[in-house]
Parts: structure tokens; C-alpha cells; sequence
């Protein structure tokens, strides 16, 4: 699937790993690429269309499939991080809040435009996951648990809109130099030259991309006798 002449939407296009995918879309020779936010005032990037759209809101969705009808290449990138792990305090609303920003709502945008794109050739779906959708951390628990839902998702997603031609691409990466990490003290990304490692990839016709070390790793060790996400063996 190449970006080159494609209409493109792009959730949480803001800020952070989502302005850049929409910078890059418009850079790859895109037809149109709508950056899409709650508040679409707050969107400043050249090229991009500004599009209202709170992905948990369903009456949002079922606008922006009104508005883009020509849609060829939907990027699930809209998420967020509630720090804390499993058992802390305010585990479950933060487990629920994640889970409705990181889970369900991909799930809902990809039901919603999957006709779209398959009415328009196939296309593709692109899902920002994360290297935690395989590792959990103290602080990243909720979060982890809420982007292993989502990668379980994206591959449902491939199996089961293979037959219209769909493209669905999983884009894994470490921690990113974004508003959303910047208490985290860790190596980071440039949000920019993940974006192009993504946009190569779906252009490559890739399932699945490892945008940089820290999944390349991960993604590694899962088949280690003791797999990274097993965590220290207890003494």
C-alpha cells in the first residue's frame, strides 16, 4: 500500500507520534491526510486537513466516516498512558481509561472504515502499538496490559479483512521523545524518524515493524528460555 495519492486519516494528530505520522503522510505524496483531534484548533501541521474527532465518542466516528468516504490508509495512533501497574490504588479506572482510548477504540474506528477501505480497493489500517504490548513494568502495567489488547486486536484485524485486500500493519516501538514520556529517564526516539520507519514499512507491504532497538529487542527475547516479560526469577 503506498501513501503516494492516498486520502489518510490520522487520530491524535495533535502532537507527538501522530503530528509526525501526519507530517510524513503529507511528505510521502499523500492525496489528502486528515489530522484528526478532539480539539482540531489544536492541530497545526501543513498540508493536513484538521478533522473533530474524539475516537471514544461514537457519534465523532460515524461523522468522520461521513466526511472521508474516500478513505484508503486509517492510522489508529490516538493513546494514552496512566502511570501506575496492576495493583496500585487506582488500578481499574486507570485500566479502563486506557483500555477505551488503546483497545476499544481502534477496534470501533477499524469496524467503522473497513467497508470504506474495502469499498476503495482494500487499503490499509496502521495500529501504534508499543514494545510494552510485550513487557510490563511497574509504572507501565495498565498500559501494558491495554497495548497487548491492542496488538491481539491488529492481528484479528489481518486474519479477518484479508479477503477485501486490507493491509493491516502493527508499528511496535520503544520509548518516543513525546509529551507522554517526558518524565521517563530512558533513550527515546525522534517521533519523526519513527513515523518514516512506518511509512516505509506499510509501503514494503510489511504485517509488522520494529521501528527501532528497544522492540527490535524485546521482540527478541520473547523466545528466550526466560522470556524478557517473565520479569527477574523470583530468588
Amino acid at each position: 500500500m503506498n501513501f503516494k495519492d492516498s486520502v489518510v486519516l490520522v487520530t491524535g494528530a495533535n502532537r507527538g507520534l501522530g503530528k509526525a505520522l501526519a507530517a510524513a503522510a503529507v511528505k510521502a505524496g499523500a492525496r489528502k491526510v486528515y489530522a484528526a483531534a478532539r480539539n482540531p484548533e489544536s492541530v497545526d501541521i501543513a498540508g493536513a486537513t484538521p478533522i473533530k474527532l474524539d475516537v471514544t465518542n461514537a457519534a465523532d466516528i460515524a461523522a468522520a466516516v461521513q466526511t472521508i468516504p474516500d478513505l484508503n490508509i486509517l492510522i489508529n495512533n490516538a493513546g494514552i498512558h496512566v502511570v501506575g501497574g496492576v495493583t496500585g490504588p487506582d488500578a481499574l479506572n486507570a485500566a479502563r481509561a486506557e483500555l477505551e482510548v488503546n483497545f476499544f477504540a481502534p477496534l470501533a474506528l477499524s469496524n467503522a472504515f473497513a467497508p470504506v477501505l474495502g469499498g476503495n480497493g482494500g487499503g490499509a489500517i496502521i495500529n501504534i502499538l508499543s514494545a510494552l504490548s510485550w513487557a510490563s513494568f511497574p509504572t507501565t502495567g495498565t498500559y501494558s496490559a491495554s497495548k497487548a489488547a491492542a496488538w491481539g486486536l491488529t492481528n484479528g484485524l489481518r486474519n479477518e479483512l484479508r479477503a477485501q485486500n486490507t493491509q493491516v500493519l502493527a508499528a511496535h516501538m520503544g520509548y518516543m521523545d513525546t509529551d507522554m514520556t517526558a518524565g521517563v529517564d530512558a533513550p527515546k526516539s525522534s517521533p519523526a524518524t519513527i513515523a518514516a520507519a512506518i511509512v516505509a514499512a506499510l509501503e514494503a507491504g510489511q504485517d509488522e515493524v520494529l521501528t527501532d532497538e528497544p522492540s527490535r529487542q524485546v521482540k527478541a527475547g520473547l523466545g528466550a528460555p526466560r522470556g524478557f516479560y517473565l520479569g527477574e526469577a523470583r530468588a
